[in-house]
């Protein structure tokens, strides 16, 4: 069973790659041909599997020649992003086309500028070029335009006036289909040029001596209307001519005006089996003939030449050179009464495809040919313009989007002429009193370049107004002074904005307002010195209060913190030394009885042992702080007492700094008799016993 799936696989496969590899022969055989319509689904079938640089580029191609230009750009695309180094120029030259007619503009002219081989002058004649293109851009739509009712779906071009008809190609219904787009083949058709506007006007065929099996299309007449020239492939006399390709090319073919019938049709004599020419055109006095042909000589694939005629014969065709030629294609001569040549080329810098140009023959020689701008031209073919110099009325084909078929006929009304400037921006402004904002008279307003090198002067009138004229995307400085004022400039860097009015206003300060502003300046730099002054002094009265308010709450706190601390150590104090004790609110070291002779004050011996004690206590704490209190009784003169007590307490503070106590940490004191524990008034009021209670010497702990 696998084996039958692997087979039929196997052989779907072949028949694939047999049916592909027969599209394939069948497009390339169709494309060599030009039936580019047969050739592009057979290729579209075929990209499917395959891309290769050769089918790509014949898709691309076919495309482009059929007018698809979307689909033109989307393989051309591809063609140059995979395929860079196997194209020519030729094909960044379609590319470019094919954009311009999506409307990528700036992307078409990169790929043209990027890819193109030009020296250095042809790069600066490329960007002129693109300068001028945009300054025509700039004048909007010189033309209204008409899509005419006569259109069908097919392909209408070529219209022109003919006494009250209008002559133009079309397909004939009931001729063959030419290959290269699948419509049938062109014939002259008429319409009159009354009805032509309204939907039921009737077309019918020129002539049946002119029609014929193969292409008509683009007459001329003579303004007698006993002459007319055509084009038409190459058939004289029911046979066509074909060159050693096989090729049946394009002539001109007059004919004759006789007896209401047209006749003696004839081939020019300048036409050729191996080469084209087509699209007569009549000079105003009708002694030249102007044609588009792709002979020997020619500078592109088609040019426009001229011939002379005289009477009944035609001189030597001349090619009229590079002025109005390009290595492109420029076909579709017309002049208008006026003597103008109108034209269209896709060599020359435009919006996409076929544009219209013009040219004025002056002193035998052809200005530079100049694009008639929009809606005329747009970015597909615009060809067979035709105009009436007196009217401003005339026509224009175009395979652009929105018309009815292939090649619709437009009806075209000039309403601008046209008129070719540089793209420019105003500079102006006011020069003011900067105080009183007032204009200034007679103020000199400089316009300079980048090289600050002078364009235009102009001196202000009562209005204070200034305005020049400067060109895009550019650079100017604008510079303004007057007598006893300062200076004042404005630098301004333009850009593609046509029209745009930039204001370059400036305002100037007089030397007197200056003076004035100085010493008002002055006295206020004063009166602010003295204001800061005043103000630091605030702020360091202020910044002293804070301080003195922060070291009292400083103080307090530390104090809160110290009293904390210190009942901290007293509490530990009074847990580790039982003989500290805490009277009221004194901290008191308990010692037996310290015992003095009488009227003496000398430490006796057997009190030094109770004093060791003491100081023991001290050397163990070496941050205690402790005063000697040494009190007596009541009996005796007071001021007697309180000296003996003075001098006991003395003695004891220095037997105490004799024995290692530091002279801060101890002080003494003599109370006398103001201090009594037994009150006793009168003296007799008390005991022995009870005086010797007074009497005594008292250690108090003052800080630890």
């Amino acid at each position: 069973m696998k084996r039958i799936i692997l087979l039929i696989a196997l052989v779907f496969s072949a028949s694939l790659c047999v049916a592909q590899s027969q599209d394939l022969s069948r497009a390339n055989a169709y494309f060599d041909r030009t039936f580019y319509s047969d050739a592009i689904p057979l290729y579209e079938n075929v990209i499917k599997e395959e891309r290769s640089f050769e089918i790509v580029k014949n898709l691309a191609d076919a495309y482009y020649f059929t007018n698809d230009l979307k689909n033109a750009e989307r393989w051309y695309r591809f063609l140059v992003k995979n395929y860079p180094n196997k194209i020519d120029e030729k094909y960044f030259f379609r590319y470019s086309h094919a954009l311009k007619a999506s409307g990528n503009y700036e992307e078409a002219n990169v790929v043209l500028r990027n890819q193109m081989i030009l020296s250095e002058k042809e790069l600066a004649d490329f960007d002129k070029e693109i300068v001028v293109l945009e300054n025509i851009a700039s004048i909007g739509n010189r033309f209204d335009i008409k899509n005419l009712p006569i259109n069908t779906e097919k392909s209408d071009f070529g219209a022109v006036q003919f006494g009250n008809k209008l002559i133009f190609a079309s397909p004939t219904n009931d001729s063959k289909k030419y290959k290269w787009n699948n419509e049938n083949y062109l014939d002259l058709h008429a319409v009159s040029s009354v009805d032509f506007s309204k939907s039921e006007a009737i077309t019918v065929a020129f002539s049946k001596v002119i029609n014929t099996q193969m292409h008509e299309s683009n007459a001329v007449f003579t303004k007698d209307g006993k002459k007319m020239y055509f084009t038409r492939n190459n058939y004289v006399d029911g046979i066509k001519g074909k060159d050693k390709n096989k090729v049946s090319h394009l002539q001109i073919f007059s004919a004759d005006f006789e007896n209401g019938e047209w006749t003696n049709v004839k081939s020019l004599p300048f036409n050729s089996d191996a080469f084209s020419t087509e699209h007569p055109a009549l000079s105003a006095d009708e002694q030249t003939l102007y044609f588009a042909s792709d002979m020997p000589g020619s500078i592109g694939s088609f040019d426009i030449f001229s011939v002379k005629i005289n009477g009944g014969s035609f001189g030597k065709s001349v090619n009229l050179g590079p002025t109005i030629n390009t290595k492109h294609k420029e076909q579709f001569p017309f002049v208008s009464k006026d003597g103008k040549l109108y034209y269209s080329s896709n060599g020359k810098m435009g919006f996409g495809s076929l544009d219209v140009f013009v040219s004025e023959l002056k002193k035998g020689q052809f200005s530079e040919a100049v694009n008639v701008g929009f809606p005329v031209n747009s970015g597909y073919d615009d060809f067979a313009y035709s105009m009436d110099s007196d009217t401003g009325i005339g026509y224009l084909s175009s395979n652009r989007p929105g018309g009815k078929g292939n090649d619709d006929i437009y009806q075209i009304t000039e309403t601008k002429p046209l008129i070719v400037q540089d793209c420019q921006q105003l500079i102006s402004g006011i020069i003011t009193d900067e105080t009183t904002k007032l204009p200034l008279e007679n103020a000199v307003v400089i316009l300079q370049d980048v090289t600050k090198t002078e364009i235009q002067k102009i001196t202000t009138s009562s209005d204070g107004k200034f305005s020049f004229t400067g060109g895009c995307e550019k650079a100017y400085l604008v510079f303004a002074s007057k007598e006893k004022y300062t200076e004042n400039s404005r630098a301004l860097k333009l850009n593609k904005e046509r029209n745009k009015t930039n204001d370059a206003s400036m305002a100037l300060k007089s030397f007197e307002e200056i003076k004035k502003e100085e010493t008002i300046a002055l006295l206020e730099k004063k009166k602010e010195e003295e204001k800061a002054k005043v103000y630091e002094k605030q702020i360091a009265e202020t910044k002293k209060k804070e301080d003195a308010k922060k070291a009292i709450l400083k103080k307090k706190e530390d104090a809160k913190i110290a009293e904390t601390k210190k009942k901290e150590r007293i509490e530990n104090l009074l847990a580790t030394e039982k003989d500290v004790v805490k009277d009221k609110d004194r901290l008191v070291i308990k010692t037996e009885p310290i015992y003095f002779d009488y009227d003496l004050w000398y430490i006796r011996k057997e009190s030094k042992p109770i004093l060791n004690k003491v100081i023991d206590l001290m050397k163990r704490y070496p941050e205690m702080i402790v005063e000697i209190g040494s009190h007596t009784d009541v009996r005796g003169n007071n001021r007697y007492n309180l000296d003996l007590s003075e001098k006991r307490a003395k003695s004891t503070r220095e037997y105490f700094i004799e024995n290692g106590i530091p002279k801060n940490r101890i002080s003494s004191r003599g109370y006398g008799e103001t201090v009594q524990i037994v009150k006793c008034i009168p003296e007799e009021a008390c005991n022995e016993e009870q005086h010797e209670l007074n009497r005594r010497s008292e250690f108090v702990i003052k800080s630890i």
